[in-house]
């Protein structure tokens, strides 16, 4: 992203405390999702953890992906690239988890990652054509071209399409809720701005139960966007930078070690 594009396109940067806690609830999260899929037995009846609390996990994820993107990194593309060289380490194991069907699909960490770059790509595009340099057809033709991509990636991702559009969607409702002042016309409108994400939010999961805890996470997050990231103290233990980089990757090694020491790879 240029310098001149990226202060066009970046409001001041608001306190991040809340991710400290992001985290860890993300993790956990997704943790017990993944515990109560693929390790425990289905006697003990524990699907509705997964049809709940393991439904926080991905908005999450994607909340503070395009939080750190669009307020706290020079460089979301390179952000990206991190992101999915944890999903190239995490692919193999993640493609020995039990599944319904044997269609080939990418870990959530592509949904993430791509979805950053087009989120990020999209936002230099526009704030391009602010500044004059690109014109209409230009900026046409581009949005068109991602649509395409975003059309053919959604068949190979985790959460597909919907998944894809979560990161652009969080980041434009983002930047409108924490850049809005206070004339209702602009709160008014940063708040029509945050409706798209919360239509795919919705969409998103089968059960009802999903639905509500998914949509309820992303409400969260644009109310931190609003404002209310303020309110957030410092996490009392952060959480270390290794862990959270290996944590995705390696508890799919381990869930993969179990499932082949007790016989549920064979």
């Amino acid at each position: 992203m240029t310098a001149q594009a990226a202060a066009l396109s970046v409001p001041d940067r608001p306190a991040s405390t809340w991710t400290g806690w992001g985290q860890w609830l993300a993790l956990a999260t997704m943790t017990i999702d993944h515990l109560t899929r693929y390790v425990l037995p289905a006697s003990w009846e524990l699907d509705w953890a997964g049809s709940s609390i393991g439904r926080i996990a991905f908005p999450l994820f994607a909340a503070m992906v395009a939080w750190h993107g669009l307020f706290n990194t020079r460089n979301p593309l390179r952000y990206a690239r991190r992101i999915l060289i944890i999903g190239l380490v995490a692919q193999l194991p993640y493609m020995l988890m039990p599944r319904a069907s044997d269609a080939f699909v990418l870990n959530v960490c592509f949904t993430l990652a791509l979805g950053l770059a087009w989120g990020a790509w999209l936002r230099d595009l526009f704030a391009r054509q602010r500044a004059g340099n690109l014109g209409v057809a230009w900026v046409g033709l581009g949005v068109t071209t991602t649509l395409a991509v975003w059309y053919l990636l959604g068949y190979w991702v985790e959460y597909g399409h919907r998944g894809l559009l979560l990161i652009p969607l969080f980041m434009l409702a983002m930047y409108h809720l924490h850049a809005a002042g206070d004339g209702l016309a602009e709160r008014l409108g940063a708040v029509c701005m945050a409706v798209p994400l919360l239509v795919v939010a919705g969409l998103m999961n089968s059960s009802d139960m999903a639905k509500s805890f998914t949509v309820a996470t992303c409400l969260t997050a644009l109310w931190l966007a609003a404002g209310a990231h303020r309110l957030a103290p410092a996490v009392p233990s952060v959480m270390p930078r290794r862990l959270w980089l290996a944590w995705y990757p390696g508890h799919f090694m381990l869930i993969a070690l179990w499932l082949w020491a007790s016989g549920g790879l064979g």
